[in-house]
């Protein structure tokens, strides 16, 4: 009975021996669980294994505990790769010898950080600068005075020539800047400024229309006809953060630097352009006697730069303050 025994274990080894797969010396088995950075386990995770012996890696799909077992695997060298939609791929090395039952670490997933790239079309640029301008349009300083050009956005869409134009016409036309022509023209009639143009309701009326028309050609030419042909954007756009100095280099900058309507800075040919054609054309208007020259009219051109950056000075630290829609604006 005994040497039956031994003869069917022996028959047995000898069966086991004969298979390719199977070796008591030089296969293990290599097992282990998928889960996430919290422990909780993943099922239907690809986990690869690539064996020392180089052959094409085997594969398998953890279960509904995350887990996942190879067998028969040769002994030695090996790597484990876990990857599924959504996580980043993990890998797993170790060594196994002969024989032996590896319990691989537990593999934990994490989420792949999302990349999504957002294409807005022209529509919708356009319809983004439309809700822009809306705002902008409610801006005013001491709830009385215009502040049309100041786009406190963190994030401003640029101005299509049509909006440019509607703007233009919509500050040109506000009730406001009439009154305030007016004013200027009731100093100008009492200091007797541009005497050309005499005293009494006639000389109101000539400086009135002088101011006005200053207003109109500095307004349309800065504001629309060159912006729109340089593709420039003429708002100021509210910096609002950063140390004094910065803020202060930058509203003074932007006296002769302006965003294109790629968004990207550029000198301000249609400010500086503007300041000096404005300047040009009231000498069509101005009495004879208070007409510049070309060298006077580059003059006041640089000297409206200059004032540019003062006013823009105003704009980055006081107005916003002045202004009761723009507080609510939150700053970029």
């Amino acid at each position: 009975m005994l040497l039956l025994s031994c003869a069917v274990s022996a028959q047995t080894i000898a069966d086991k021996s004969a298979d390719p797969d199977f070796s008591l010396t030089s296969t293990g088995i290599i097992q282990g669980v998928v889960t996430g950075k919290d422990g909780e386990v993943y099922e239907g995770v690809r986990v690869a294994l690539v064996a020392a012996d180089a052959q094409p890696p085997r594969i398998q799909v953890t279960n509904g505990e995350g887990e996942f077992t190879f067998i028969n695997v040769p002994a030695g060298s090996f790597t484990l790769t876990a990857s599924s939609d959504g996580f980043l791929t993990q890998k797993l090395s170790g060594v196994l010898q002969p024989g032996q039952t590896f319990d691989a670490p537990a593999i934990a997933l994490s989420m792949a950080t999302a990349t999504t790239e957002v294409h807005v079309s022209a529509a919708q640029q356009e319809e983004i600068a439309e809700e822009q301008i809306h705002i902008e349009e409610k801006q005013r300083v001491l709830g009385v005075v215009p502040n049309f050009y100041v786009n406190y956005d963190k994030d401003p869409a640029p101005l299509t020539a049509r909006q440019k134009y509607s703007l233009a016409w919509k500050s040109e036309i506000d009730p406001v800047t009439l009154i305030l022509n007016g004013a200027f023209a009731g100093v100008e009639q009492a200091n007797n400024t541009l005497a050309g143009y005499g005293q009494g309701a006639q000389g109101y009326a000539k400086r009135f229309g002088a101011n006005y028309a200053d207003t109109v050609v500095s307004t349309e030419l800065g504001g629309a006809i060159l912006p729109s042909l340089f593709k420039q954007d003429p708002r100021y756009f509210y910096k609002g953060t950063g140390t004094v100095w910065q803020r202060a280099r930058y509203a003074i900058a932007t006296s002769v630097i302006c965003k294109g309507d790629n968004m990207h800075w550029q000198f301000s040919y249609s400010g500086v352009l503007g300041a000096v054609a404005a300047g040009a054309i009231s000498n069509l208007y101005y009495p004879s006697s208070d007409r510049a020259g070309v060298g006077l009219t580059f003059e006041n051109a640089g000297i409206e730069i200059i004032e540019g950056g003062v006013q823009n000075l105003f704009q980055e630290f006081v107005v916003k303050k002045l202004t009761p829609s723009a507080r609510k604006i939150g700053s970029p």
